[in-house]
């Protein structure tokens, strides 16, 4: 009997495909969908910290052209400012609300955040509403020209929340550090249940006919999984929280090459764009099927079975470049 089930940051999974914040996370109807089709999770779309900000700036901007009315030192401006800011969380606490009640499956909500102040004085009202677990989705991008220190960043981030919230806290990060496992260790032991590696940034293009700059294409491709399973096959065993892959999760095989490396689970996102929720009944039977060809009952039996600490570490480091260019060389 396949037992496909997994624990994730405290959390029972009855198998290990998340469907991660999205477009798809974003409304009722798609997620009982998702649910129907086998999604062990779902994370609903971000809420995001500059979205909070910029309403508010923009509607106390509004109100301060009418001088007569309003001036910078008016406390009318305080309640517009407080009043927008109120009107996005209402909006997203009810959805959490809505979504506990006709859901089954685990609920986690999602906060793109940048800093540590303006979405941690809601944190436990998000709690309070029936998320499950909570993921912060840190923001911080390599073009940032700014002094921000990303690691400390983190870490305060990560200690304002927890201040705030008794469910489990996960953190979905960035691969942009100079000493990358360094950062994913340190950042497992604050305290957080799940690691998500890793952020996807989507590219710039620019069109040559229509002389612009456009967005590249959303959408993750199948090679973009090696990333994350590269980090989580030489972090797996020295993390003191869950590991889980994000980012080129297009098939049930890529799956089990990141729990082989030592994730506790994926998350999907743009497959199912591709292909539909359907598609997760497709990865499933993929995953069952090869467990019995090799002769696994359950998940358990093969995580972590090929990461660095169970292998020769140079197979995720330098031989892999080695062999790649002696390949070339002959």
């Amino acid at each position: 009997m396949i037992d496909t089930s997994v624990t994730y940051a405290g959390l029972t999974l009855k198998n290990p495909l998340i469907v991660g914040s999205c477009g798809l996370t974003n409304s009722i109807e798609s997620l009982k969908k998702l649910e129907s089709n086998g999604a062990a999770a779902v994370v609903l779309k971000s809420i995001f910290e500059e979205q909070i900000l910029r309403q508010a700036d923009y509607e106390v901007a509004e109100a301060q052209k009418n001088e007569f009315l309003y001036s910078q030192y008016s406390d009318s401006l305080d309640y517009i400012d407080q009043y927008i800011k109120e009107d996005t969380i209402v909006s997203y606490l009810a959805f959490i609300q809505q979504a506990k009640k006709e859901l089954l499956i685990p609920v986690i909500a999602s906060i793109n955040c940048v800093s540590s102040y303006e979405w941690s004085r809601f944190a436990k009202r998000i709690q309070d509403a029936g998320a499950d677990a909570i993921e912060l989705n840190i923001f911080l991008h390599a073009s940032d020209e700014s002094d921000t220190d990303f690691e400390k960043t983190y870490f305060d981030i990560i200690a304002q929340a927890k201040k705030h919230l008794t469910i489990p806290v996960t953190v979905k990060m960035t691969h942009n550090f100079t000493k990358l496992s360094q950062s994913i260790q340190a950042i497992s032991k604050t305290g957080i249940k799940g690691l998500v590696l890793f952020n996807r940034f989507n590219a710039t293009d620019i069109d040559i006919e229509t002389m612009k700059v456009a967005p590249k294409q959303p959408y993750s491709n199948p090679q973009e999984y090696i990333l994350p399973l590269q980090w989580i096959g030489l972090n797996a065993k020295k993390v003191s929280c869950d590991l889980v892959a994000s980012t080129g999760i297009h098939s049930g095989e890529t799956a089990i090459k990141q729990i082989l490396a030592g994730a506790t689970a994926v998350q999907v996102v743009s497959a199912l764009y591709k292909n539909g929720p359907e598609y997760i009944q497709t990865m499933l039977q993929d995953i069952e099927k090869w467990m019995e060809r090799k002769g696994f009952n359950y998940v358990s039996q093969f995580k972590g079975m090929l990461s660095a600490a169970n292998n020769n570490p140079a197979a995720y480091e330098r031989i892999q470049f080695m062999k790649y260019f002696s390949q070339i060389d002959k």
